[in-house]
C-alpha cells in the first residue's frame, strides 16, 4: 500500500510509537517445541536466583521464520552482570537447542543484566530493543519500566550510529573465516546489519518501523533514488541476509564498499552513537 494513501503500516500504534512487533501467538506450530524447551532449559540453568527474565526475538516471534533455515533468537537477563560461568552456561543451552531441533539453524544468545538495559546510556539502543524488538519468554517484563518510542533521529543514531568502528572488526572477522561455514554466518550477520542500517538511515523520514528486511531495502530505495547502485546493492544484501553465500567477495563488497559509504552517510544524516562508560 502506498504511503500517500495513508494506509501504509508503519509498525506504529495509535499515539504514533513503535508498536512491539513479536508475539508468543505468532510463533508458528513447528516452531513451539523448540520455544518451549528454551523456556524449561533456561528456567533450570540459570534459575530464579540469576534469572531475571529472558525473550525471543527475530523471526520466530514474528511468524516468519523459515524451517531450517531461521535461527532462534534469545535474550537472557540476569539480577546481576553475567559472569564467565554464565557465558558458558549459555553456551550450552544454545548447542543443546541447536542439537536437538533441526527446525532451526543456529542459536543466539545474548546476555546481560536487567541494569544495563535499563541504564539511561542504553535507553535509546538495548532499551528499545528489549520494549519493541523482544518477546517475554521468562521473568518480570522491562518493557514496564521503559518509554514508548518514536521514530526520530536520535533512535536512529543510538541503535545504528556506529558503523564505523565495527568495520575493522567486520574486517578481522573475515581474514580469519577459513570456512565455507564461518564466511557463510558472517555473511549473513553484516548483510543483516548493513540493512537494518539503510532502514534506519531513512527510518525518521518515513516515520514508522520494520524488522523486515526486503521491506527495509525497498524503503531505503524510496528515499534514495538517486543512488540506484547503492539501492542494487542493499537489495543485494537483503537476499544475502535471507541466503547467505560463502563467495570471499561477496563479503568482501558488503564490508569494503557498502558498509563504508552507509557509515559515512549515516554520520552525515544522524550523526554518530553516544560512547558508552568504558567504551
Amino acid at each position: 500500500m502506498s504511503a500517500e494513501t495513508g494506509t501504509e503500516d508503519r509498525g506504529l500504534a495509535a499515539d504514533g510509537t513503535i508498536r512491539r512487533e513479536g508475539a508468543a501467538g505468532l510463533v508458528q506450530t513447528g516452531f513451539a517445541p523448540v520455544v518451549e524447551a528454551a523456556r524449561v532449559r533456561l528456567a533450570d540453568t540459570f534459575g530464579p536466583a540469576r534469572l531475571h527474565s529472558a525473550y525471543l526475538y527475530g523471526s520466530i516471534p514474528r511468524g516468519t521464520a523459515i524451517p531450517g533455515r531461521s535461527d532462534l533468537d534469545l535474550l537472557v537477563v540476569l539480577h546481576d552482570e553475567p559472569t564467565d560461568a554464565d557465558r558458558v552456561a549459555a553456551d550450552g543451552v544454545g548447542a543443546a537447542l541447536d542439537a536437538a531441533f533441526g527446525v532451526i539453524d543456529g542459536v543466539g544468545l545474548l546476555l546481560s543484566s536487567a541494569r544495563a538495559v535499563l541504564s539511561e546510556a542504553e535507553r535509546d539502543d538495548f532499551g528499545f530493543f528489549v520494549a519493541c524488538l523482544c518477546t517475554p519468554l521468562l521473568g518480570e517484563d522491562l518493557a514496564a519500566h521503559l518509554p514508548r518510542y518514536r521514530p526520530t533521529s536520535l533512535l536512529a543514531r543510538e541503535t545504528n550510529g556506529d558503523l564505523t568502528p565495527t568495520l575493522p572488526h567486520w574486517r578481522a572477522l573475515a581474514a580469519g573465516a577459513a570456512t565455507d561455514e564461518a564466511r557463510l554466518r558472517l555473511s549473513r550477520r553484516v548483510a543483516r546489519r548493513l540493512v537494518r542500517s539503510a532502514f534506519t538511515l531513512v527510518m525518521p523520514r518515513w516515520g514508522g518501523w520494520t524488522s523486515d528486511l526486503h521491506r527495509s531495502a525497498e524503503l531505503f530505495a524510496r528515499f534514495y533514488p538517486d543512488h540506484p547502485e547503492r539501492v542494487a546493492q542493499v537489495r543485494a544484501a537483503a537476499d544475502t541476509a535471507r541466503t547467505p553465500s560463502p563467495d570471499p567477495a561477496g563479503l568482501a563488497g558488503l564490508i569494503e564498499d557498502l558498509g563504508p559509504w552507509l557509515a559515512a552517510e549515516y554520520t552525515r544524516v544522524h550523526g554518530t552513537k553516544a560512547p558508552r562508560p568504558g567504551g
